[in-house]
This record gives C-alpha cells, sequence and structure tokens, in this order.
C-alpha cells in the first residue's frame, strides 16, 4: 500500500489511466470482432464499411501506448488481408 502522498497521487492517477486503457482496449476489440463476424456471415460489403472504425480504434490504441506501433500495423494489415481474401 502507498505510504507517501506522492505515491498515493500516483495511484489515483493510475487508476484513472486505468479506467482510459480498458475503454481502449474493448473498443478495439469490439470493432474488430464485428468485423471479423461479418466477414465470417459472408458480409464482404458490411466489413468494408466497419474498416474505417477498426483502422480508428487500433491507431488511437497505439497513440496512448495500449498497444505497440507494430503490433498496430500487424493488426490493420491482417483485417485488410481478411476483406481482399473475402473478396476474391
Amino acid at each position: 500500500m502507498a505510504i507517501t502522498s506522492s505515491a498515493k497521487k500516483a495511484m489515483r492517477a493510475s487508476a484513472r489511466k486505468h479506467v482510459f486503457n480498458l475503454r481502449r482496449k474493448n473498443a478495439l476489440t469490439d470493432t474488430t470482432k464485428s468485423l471479423t463476424k461479418a466477414l465470417a456471415a459472408k458480409d464482404v460489403a458490411g466489413a468494408e464499411k466497419l474498416l474505417p472504425a477498426a483502422y480508428q480504434a487500433i491507431d488511437k490504441a497505439m497513440k496512448r501506448g495500449v498497444i505497440k506501433s507494430n503490433t498496430a500495423d500487424r493488426k490493420k494489415a491482417r483485417l485488410a488481408a481478411a476483406i481482399k481474401r473475402a473478396q476474391a
């Protein structure tokens, strides 16, 4: 448990940041899951409409440090490749 006042303040700040990070991570997983479900249901047009929202969630998570840059790039590339495969 934190003893000094600065450590207590750091714990409060960390708890606030944790909420924001969880929110970004949940948005990331929700958008990618909805896109993959659309692809599984053979709804390529719907998946293409969800792609910008997924990119936005991935970029926001990367910007805030929830995921790393290479991870974000890999996720975006795999989503785009999945849509391309579904179109073919």
